[in-house]
Formats: structure tokens, C-alpha cells, sequence
């Protein structure tokens, strides 16, 4: 469990879609936390990655008002069903849906938010996050939010995030620190730890052109930094899947 690997993923999301937006609740108050960092703006455009079944567009549309514009991708099919149903019911004509891969994803921009919640397939893919911000406009917000492993002293916690989070992802890779790929295309980058140390909050804004300007020209770029980045807890994570086998039995995923 290396790589993202879509076609699992949507495997998985076929299974769980339908339950997803009950087993979400726990999170609830994490989200409403995610997204008020973004302050929106009425009349701006804002990309909701990996958008699943729609959670959050409720409190995405109370930002962007009815001037405004949300962009939301999504890899499952069986989800994005959901999200146009949500759409379709609220009578929302203000968001763009598309199914696709965020590597290979038609996004309109500029977008002048963009928001990852527990997306942590598409943050541990470089071609994801090179496309996404390709999209963006310079200075557009940039709020993270989702799963990591515990500090050591809290590492019992653990094997209750891994089992947790498995339904979810493809991929342990980066999961010590998820949004490493990430914070090379930021400035102003800050960080919250939330969940006793198993979950985080991060945000910031895309760089400029004048931002990059001073950087090392012999640097590596954002999208070349990937699987080298936390090699250690990527060699630790390809246990997992033996380490939490004994419970697989009650949890479908």
C-alpha cells in the first residue's frame, strides 16, 4: 500500500457510499472548523477535492452565496450519485460536478479556494496536487484537514487510526505527516493537531510568482519530492495490513 491506487478505491467507495455521510458525522464539527478557515467570500469560485457525496457544500454554498461557484471532483462514481442528488434536492445550479481522477481532472479555474478534507489519496499523489494548483489563482486559500498517525507517546492510537482510516484510502504512505507534498506550494503555512494527535488542520495560501522567485533554483520541485518524503513511516505503514487483519472481520471495507 505504497501508491493511491484508484480502481481499489473505487472498489471501496461502492461499499461504503451510501453509509458515508452517517459514519462522517463524528467529524462534523472538524469540518465546519476546515472550512470556516477558508473564509469565503461571495461571488468567489472554490474547488472542493475528492468532494465525495457533497458534505460540505452546504456550508461551502453559505460562503459563496448564490453569486458564487463550487467546483467539486470525485473519483467514485457511487458517491458523485450522491452529491448530484444533494444538489439536485437543495436546488443548487451554482456547483460543477465532474467525475475523474484529480490527475487527469478538467478543473475551470481560476479557483480562489481550494479545499482538501481527508483527502489523503490525492495528497500523497504529486500529479494530483500539480493539477489542482494548476487551477488555482496566485494567493488562492488552501485549507487541509484529515487522518495521521499519532506522536510516539500516543502510539497505542495507532492501530485505532489505521483500521479507521482503512475504508478510506489506498495508501498509508505519509500518513506520520500527510500534507508534506503539500506545503512546498505554500507560504504562510500553519498547523493544527486535533484529535488527540490523530487528526490535523493546516492552511495557507498558494504561492505567488514573486513568493518563488528568491527559491534555489537547484531545488527540488514540489512535484519531484514525493515517496522519498517520510520514507521511514512509508516502510513502517507496509505492515499494516497484517497488523490490523484481526479486525477486518468486523469492519467492510
Amino acid at each position: 500500500m505504497s501508491v493511491p491506487n484508484p480502481k481499489l478505491a473505487i472498489a471501496r467507495y461502492r461499499v461504503h457510499a451510501s453509509g458515508y455521510d452517517a459514519s462522517a458525522q463524528r467529524t462534523l464539527g472538524l469540518r465546519r472548523r476546515t472550512l470556516a478557515k477558508l473564509a469565503l467570500q461571495p461571488g468567489e469560485t472554490v474547488l472542493d477535492v475528492a468532494c465525495g457525496t457533497g458534505l460540505s457544500f452546504p456550508l461551502l454554498q453559505e460562503g459563496v452565496g448564490a453569486t458564487g461557484r463550487i467546483v467539486g471532483v470525485e473519483l467514485s462514481p457511487d458517491m458523485l450519485a450522491l452529491a448530484k442528488e444533494r444538489c439536485e434536492r437543495e436546488g443548487w445550479r451554482n456547483v460543477d460536478l465532474r467525475e475523474s481522477a484529480m490527475e487527469t481532472a478538467e478543473i475551470p479555474g481560476p479557483v480562489d479556494a481550494v479545499l482538501f478534507n481527508f483527502t489523503h489519496d490525492v495528497l500523497r499523489s504529486p500529479s494530483a496536487l500539480a493539477r489542482i494548483f494548476a487551477a488555482a489563482r496566485p494567493g488562492a486559500r488552501v485549507v487541509v484537514a484529515g487522518m495521521k498517525l499519532a506522536p510516539w507517546w500516543l502510539a497505542p492510537l495507532n492501530l485505532v487510526v489505521l483500521v479507521q482510516a482503512r475504508p478510506y484510502m489506498t495508501t498509508f504512505e505519509g500518513l506520520g505527516r500527510p500534507w508534506s507534498l503539500l506545503e512546498p506550494y505554500l507560504e504562510r503555512f500553519a498547523l493544527e493537531s486535533v484529535l488527540l494527535g490523530t487528526g490535523y488542520i493546516g492552511w495557507g495560501a498558494l504561492k505567488t510568482a514573486r513568493s518563488t522567485e528568491g527559491e534555489q533554483s537547484d531545488q527540488t520541485p514540489p512535484t519531484q519530492r514525493s515517496w522519498s518524503t517520510e520514507s521511514a513511516t512509508g516502510a513502517e505503514t507496509e505492515k499494516v495490513d497484517s497488523l490490523i487483519s484481526p479486525y477486518r472481520a468486523s469492519h467492510r471495507v
